[in-house]
């Protein structure tokens, strides 16, 4: 028997091949060449979801007298490992009737053989050669595929199983054509495989080279890495590199790498000039993107492409074609040069048409232009973004909006302010000090005592770079060590400070630790590093964890505090939502120290002190251990509750005459639509996308869609070309996940949302890496195509440098772009307990409005809680409620409402905000000490919403009450006239019909007012 093809082993108790069967199917195997056909390709229509899976032959049985069994042998030459461990269905085309009587003689990769019985003769069948089952949740499917059931009669299989029947003694069915449920689904040639034999002579044909190249088209990706496609089988390794293009295009090409006989450890990519006549297209415009580029960062990036034994690497290459060149064919050369290996020069014949293309091609995800956006450094800039205004310096202090840091001589911060007002909504002339004294790195050596720093004489050396950075360093030493300080300040209140000690003699130390001191005024509530947000505990205590996805804290009040994160040189930012134990947090080596770590946090002398803690080690003469940490200064601007209650939320692709009749003017375009189809890839229905918000510009609205990078679809044509950057774009991870997946990608990636109608299945991003750059020229091209007026973002996989060049984006092709971010509560084990808004506080600063709620308990949860976890005031935002459309009465206290129509109903209060002026009023919260309402209960909290007399009107403050008394109580509002600058003597306090909320009625002042449990009132004081 044919090594190649092995005999079904049928489940127990169906035991019954005979040798009469052994003999045919040694026989047939024998005849494959003389069965071997070459069926067409084509698309039909059918619901894989049936169990029948994506893929089928369709067999023609012809006029042959009563036959008990036919033979069919599908050629279908498969990328799926173990074909025989799946099963595979006949369906009588005709009738729809599966066929039972099913034998499958040999199954492997590149074909099949069956024995079956008709029922319709003559007639077609289908056999459906992947059927699989899904299983899990709908938006996260992992597929199952059947293995091979034996559902033929032993009768049937007797009867045609004696030893005296020869193969031809079979009726012979023919393969039509091989058939898939849609054209996506579809193999190209590039996952059609080469037989064994093929293969075979391939090499036979090129004998001793250690590899072998194939230029190919753009529009067939290279697929496979493990596996010959036919289509180089038959045509052979090319010499030249031919392609068509217009000018002004950036034209992609690419070269399939085959390491026949020898592993390759790396490759170089050289390229000539391109030639016509006298003109030319310099190498240097040329680029392989496999060989390295620009990333997210703006730093270089090279990239070795090694080739293991027997593998295929594509390497993908671009070219920038200029308008101005002349049509023809321009001709040059590529080297691939494997190390150790003799290089192989292919010719490059690239023939440029009359057609000028303005935007390079990108208007055609499909001609892969794009790819060249992957090196873009467009917004890597310090330029600013409203409302933050220019850095300013004075000796050792730089002042950025609202806030001010004082550098001290070894480089640390020494003293942060905060100038924000408790109303949050202005600046105030008393500074509010955010820390009681500088900031230290305490060394402490083995025997307890410490080792004081002494600053260089020169002290910190600062460099203004723009108006957005300060940057300075700082160096310092206390006999056996030096300390090193690399750190800047931007715009947005963000520090980032690099500190690296090194041993000068091998040493000993108990502890390195770092101290922040927080000034009590400032130190109120915390969240952070496993602490849901909420009222500061007297004590805390902490330890890294890596299954935890924690390195930072926030302490801070409503109008002053600070976020410290610990990092070091190997922090790479980890997956979240959902994902986040596939690649969690890098343990930093200098404050984890093997466990050793742990942070605390202890009222201390004048402040609250948080230690960072590294624990004890011994150090070598010359090692060098980085104590980096990153701060945010809070809050990062004033919030703006005029605009806010302006800014009505539609979170829906809806007709826009539904839109307009709710009153919402801006809307969100969620994915899964029909001009927002596919995640995170918003490309490809970009005439419908236009006209819809065309048509919503000229009715005043704002229209903002989801994109944004934790998930690719894999609708995306650059797909396999990004999969061809090893994990640089892509997690690696156990696949499964949808079909499509599994068909196509194979296996090496994490599978993550899909929806089921459009059949998006959508595969995990890797995190930082040159994936954003593609992110923000997409974000551009988009903002200024079609015109985009923002974006919602559904969590958040990127870092702040890249939230910066989003807002830099937007703002600068739409002036008065709207961003808004949702978060899940990611605090549990997938999420790795992650507070969301501590885990994206780095983000804030380049938001409009929070959307925190999903998984939120909104009835559970304390007033500290939401302040600091859910509303984004402590950070200069504010927001909008999710979970089951949240609680109405306590969200008015945060000037909160649920968003339509996702869950609740905002337009009755909509409509009381506008019949008193809520955005001409200004906003004064519980938390502020100087409130004009009080309640005289702590579980029964008010925010006044204050108009004040002007031409217009006369005063008049809308009060929200909200209760978190576990009983009704009530409450007498306690009212600062003067404040309110409202006449006492003809004030009335009456409550407007709202449905759903509260029934009508009027108070007197001082009257008590009930409070039921969880609920509240919305009250307009005014003067008769």
């Amino acid at each position: 028997m044919s090594k190649d093809v092995a005999l079904i082993s049928w489940p127990r108790p169906v035991v019954v091949l005979t040798l009469g069967l052994l003999f045919v199917a040694s026989a047939v195997l024998s005849m494959s060449g003389a069965l071997s056909q070459d069926p067409k390709r084509g698309v039909a229509a059918w619901d894989p979801e049936s169990g029948l899976g994506n893929h089928r032959a369709v067999v023609r049985v012809g006029a042959i007298a009563k036959p008990a069994a036919v033979l069919v042998r599908v050629e279908w030459r498969r990328r799926d490992p173990e074909p025989e461990k799946k099963n595979v269905i006949i369906i009588d085309a005709a009738t729809g009737e599966r066929i039972v009587n099913v034998l499958p003689v040999s199954v492997d990769r590149e074909a099949g053989t069956f024995l079956f019985e008709p029922k319709t003769v003559p007639g077609d069948y289908y056999l459906y050669f992947m059927p699989y089952k899904s299983e899990g949740r709908k938006n996260y499917p992992n597929v199952r595929y059947e293995p091979p059931q034996a559902t033929a009669a032993p009768a049937w299989l007797a009867a045609n199983g004696l030893a005296a029947v020869r193969p031809d003694a079979f009726p012979r069915a023919e393969v039509v054509e091989i058939q898939s449920a849609d054209e996506f689904s579809a193999f190209t040639p590039m996952e059609i495989i080469a037989t064994a034999a093929e293969t075979e002579a391939l090499l036979a044909a090129h004998p001793g080279v250690p590899y072998l190249l194939f230029p190919e088209k753009r529009e067939l990706s290279i697929r496979m890495t493990d596996l010959l496609p036919y289509r180089w089988a038959a045509e052979g390794p090319s010499g030249v590199i031919e392609g068509r293009a217009a000018r002004g295009e950036y034209f992609t090409f690419q070269i399939g790498v085959w390491a026949v006989r020898e592993a390759i450890a790396d490759l170089e990519v050289r390229f000539s000039d391109l030639a016509l006549g006298s003109t030319s297209i310099p190498a240097k415009d040329l680029t392989c993107f496999n060989k390295g580029g620009t990333d997210w960062d703006g730093s270089p990036v090279r990239k070795a492409v090694p080739v293991d034994k027997g593998k295929i690497q594509a390497l993908w290459c671009g070219v920038r074609l200029p308008r101005s060149i002349p049509a023809g064919t321009f001709r040059g050369t590529v080297t691939i040069a494997p190390a150790g290996l003799a290089e192989t020069i292919l010719a490059v014949e690239l023939t440029v048409t009359e057609e000028v293309l303005e935007d390079s091609g990108d208007g055609d995800p499909c001609r892969m232009t794009r790819l060249r956006w992957l090196d873009s450094t467009l917004a890597q800039d310090t330029g600013l973004v409203p409302p933050y205004t220019a850095l300013t310096v004075d000796r050792f202090t730089v002042g950025c909006l609202g806030r001010s840091l004082e550098i001290g001589r070894d480089g640390l911060p020494a003293r942060i302010e905060s100038s924000f007002a408790p109303e949050m909504t202005r600046l105030q002339a008393r500074p509010v000090a955010v820390t009681a004294a500088p900031i230290r790195l305490r060394l402490i050596d083995a025997d307890g005592a410490e080792h004081p720093w002494k600053p260089s004489l020169t002290g910190p050396r600062l460099s203004p770079r723009g108006e957005g950075t300060v940057a300075w360093e700082a160096d310092n030493c206390n006999g056996d060590f030096l300390m090193r300080v690399e750190a800047r300040m931007e715009f947005d209140g963000f520090v980032d400070c690099k500190v690296a000690v090194t041993a000068i003699n091998d040493a000993a130390v108990s502890d390195i630790r770092l101290e922040v001191p927080w000034s009590p005024e400032a130190a109120k509530y915390m969240m952070g590093l496993g602490f849901k947000g909420g009222l500061r505990p007297a004590t805390f205590d902490w330890a890294w964890d890596q299954k935890k996805n924690q390195d930072a804290l926030w302490i801070g009040t409503v109008n002053a505090g600070m976020q410290v994160a610990l990092r070091a040189e190997n922090y790479s930012r980890p997956l979240n939502t959902n994902f986040y134990l596939s690649k969690p947090l890098n343990m930093p080596p200098s404050w984890w120290n093997d466990g050793k770590g742990k942070v605390t946090v202890r009222p201390a002398k004048g402040a609250v002190l948080m230690t960072a803690s590294s624990g004890s080690r011994t150090l070598r003469a010359g090692e060098t251990l980085h104590f980096d940490f990153t701060l945010l200064i809070t809050p990062f601007k004033p919030i703006d509750p005029p605009a806010h209650f302006r800014e009505r939320y539609y979170h829906a692709f809806k007709p826009l005459d539904e839109v307009a009749a709710t009153g919402a003017n801006v809307v969100n375009i969620h994915h899964a639509n029909a001009i927002n189809p596919y995640i995170n890839y918003p490309f490809l229905r970009v005439p419908e996308m236009k006209a819809y918000l065309d048509d919503a510009h000229g009715r005043g609205f704002k229209v903002k869609i989801y994109d944004t990078i934790r998930e690719l679809s894999n609708r995306a044509p650059e797909l396999f070309a990004l999969r061809s950057l090893g994990h640089e774009i892509f997690s690696p991870g156990p696949g499964g996940g949808y079909s499509w997946l599994q068909e196509h990608l194979g296996s090496d990636y994490i599978a993550a949302w899909f929806v089921p109608d459009l059949r998006d299945a959508a595969v995990i991003n890797s995190g930082m890496s040159r994936w954003h750059n593609y992110y923000i020229e997409g974000l551009d091209w988009v903002a200024r195509n079609v015109g985009i007026d923002g974006l919602y973002l559904d969590d958040v996989a990127f870092d702040r440098t890249t939230m910066k060049r989003v807002r830099k984006v937007l703002d600068r092709s739409r002036p008065g772009a709207l961003i808004d971010l949702h978060s899940a509560n990611q605090y549990n084990v997938r999420d790795g307990f992650a507070s969301s808004a501590n885990l994206y506080l780095e983000h804030f600063p380049f938001l409009n409005r929070l959307w925190f709620g999903e998984y939120f308990d909104y009835n559970g949860s304390r007033p500290d809680f939401w302040l600091v976890e859910v509303s984004g005031l402590p950070f200069g935002l504010m927001g909008e409620m999710l979970q089951d459309g949240g609680n109405p009465w306590r969200g008015m206290v945060f000037g909160m409402t649920a968003r339509l129509p996702w869950a609740g109903d905002p337009r009755p209060l909509w409509k009381v905000w506008d019949e008193f002026g809520i955005s001409e009023s200004e906003m004064i919260g519980w938390w502020v000490d100087g409130n004009p309402v009080r309640t005289g209960d702590r579980d029964v909290l008010a925010t006044a919403y204050v108009r004040r007399g002007d031409k217009k009107g006369r005063p008049a403050a809308l009060i929200a009450l909200a209760s978190w008394a576990k009983d009704a109580v009530d409450v007498r509002p306690m009212i600062d006239w003067k404040k309110l600058e409202i006449d006492p003597r003809t004030a009335v306090l009456t409550s407007p019909a709202i449905d759903k909320f509260q029934d009508a009625a009027e108070f007197k002042p001082g009257d008590p007012i009930r409070v039921e449990p969880g609920r509240g009132w919305l009250l307009i004081l005014s003067e008769r």
